[in-house]
């Protein structure tokens, strides 16, 4: 791999002739391809080669066409650098309670679903992404995980300012120089420069001072990003810490993970992962507490409209738990939302520009509730209230295309489609063919016959 003269020269002064020298070689290996299950949908029996720092993720050891899985488009597992997995450790050893979450910068959500997973029972996450075909994209994946108590937004990192005190934990992925991703992206590599960087760093410092009014005193922020100069990582958090107030957090991890320390020579603990000393890419991760006493932020329960009685008696089966929801219409949508952060979903689905949140459960057509894809998707599907249908590979696939089935032996009207017992979506049975309800805009563009 050719590199930027410049990036090499500074690159080499901050890492050490050693470490640069292995760093160099390594961008000649081919990129690692890691995994992470949905555990709650699917899990194997076995992980042949785990993740060290993440539960339930294995590395591949070659990139299989995630497209031809039926496992994939219904939230089995996401595809997911194994370094930025590296999150889990910071959740795991410093959150012991439910927490209001905010993922910043989230699209596409490997971190937003990694943190669905492993946020204590009874969190609740904002996931947000300014860019409007990058929050779709987000908006697909936390849908497809399944978790309901979960708001997808698309504002910019000012607009939480409005929220004082909110959040008791929020991730800055902050947008970045890319640097540690140009054994992945040759288009990182290309548009390098000393300029980027800087660029980098002012809209980073922008972003933090936006959004750092929305965390409570006492509470955690954690910073990442995936390059490797010291501009963007030891002295963002130095910043961070002395402008904003926060005092930076170790953490305990054992040496065999081959985590690289701070590289400026400063006393903040900082996390580094270099590809030739840690199985994964590039990345960099900072935890960070905000100075100050816990206080909890000032909400207001907004004014609600509730489902009307009748049909909610027709629809709340379609859930394991029903009584943990409270069941709002919201136009001609039936929106399930956990009664535990009804107020505090409410109070930013009336304020930020929402793309999805908790669990839309229907639609009503004519009066009469018809079942959402994201009711298939979901962790809190009754299975049993839906004849299930179970199809092999090929038909998941067709179905996934979008194409019509014929399912003879099904009963008429709507049928649940599941793919080794895990659901895929609905269908109407009509007798001759069975209409296809899989979201048209997340169809599999390439024919099912070459996969």
């Amino acid at each position: 791999m050719e590199l930027n003269t410049e990036f090499v020269t500074r690159t080499r002064s901050l890492f050490g002739e050693e470490r640069f020298a292995q760093f160099s070689d390594a961008l000649n290996d081919s990129p690692v391809v890691s995994i992470r299950y949905n555990s709650v949908k699917y899990l194997p029996e076995n992980i042949g080669n785990p993740v060290p720092w993440a539960s339930h993720a294995e590395y591949l050891d070659t990139r299989p066409l995630f497209t031809g899985d039926p496992l994939f488009h219904a939230g089995g597992y996401y595809v997911q650098e194994a370094s930025s997995m590296f999150l889990e450790q910071v959740v795991r050893q410093y959150v012991d309670a439910p927490v209001r979450a905010l993922d910043l910068c989230a699209a596409p959500g490997g971190k937003s679903t990694h943190l669905l997973s492993v946020l204590p029972a009874g969190s609740m996450l904002v996931v947000n992404e300014p860019v409007s075909s990058r929050a779709q994209v987000l908006a697909e994946n936390v849908t497809k995980w399944g978790a309901a108590s979960v708001v997808v937004t698309k504002n910019e990192p000012c607009d939480f300012s409005k929220f004082e005190n909110m959040f008791d934990f929020i991730l800055v992925d902050a947008p970045c120089s890319g640097e540690g991703m140009f054994r992945k992206d040759a288009t990182a590599v290309e548009q390098w420069s000393v300029a980027n960087v800087q660029q980098c760093v002012k809209r980073q410092r922008t972003i933090l001072s936006d959004v750092w009014s929305a965390l409570a005193p006492g509470g955690l922020l954690v910073y990442s990003t995936c390059t490797f100069n010291s501009e963007e990582n030891e002295e963002c958090v130095s910043w961070i810490a002395n402008e904003l107030g926060a005092d930076v957090l170790a953490l305990n991890i054992p040496e065999e993970w081959g985590v690289t320390s701070n590289l400026q020579g400063g006393n903040n603990p900082v996390y580094r992962f270099i590809p030739g000393y840690t199985k994964g890419e590039g990345f960099f991760l900072s935890v960070l507490r905000k100075k100050g006493h816990p206080t909890s932020a000032r909400m207001r329960m907004p004014r609600v409209q509730l489902c009307p009685q009748k049909i909610k008696k027709d629809i709340e089966n379609w859930l394991v738990n029903p009584a943990d929801f409270e069941f709002l219409l919201n136009g001609e949508t039936i929106v399930a939302v956990p009664k535990l952060h009804l107020q505090a979903m409410q109070t930013i689905v009336d304020r930020m520009k929402i793309l999805h949140y908790a669990l839309p459960l229907a639609s009503l057509k004519h009066n009469k509730p018809q079942p959402l894809h994201a009711l298939a998707m979901s962790a809190h599907l009754n299975v049993h209230a839906f004849h299930c249908v179970d199809v092999g590979r090929e038909a998941a696939l067709m179905y996934l295309h979008r194409e019509t089935l014929v399912l003879p032996d099904a009963p008429m009207g709507i049928i649940l489609l599941t793919y080794q017992g895990v659901p895929l979506g609905f269908a109407k049975n009509v007798g001759n063919r069975a209409n296809n309800l899989y979201p048209a805009e997340w169809r599999i563009r390439k024919n099912p016959m070459e996969l």
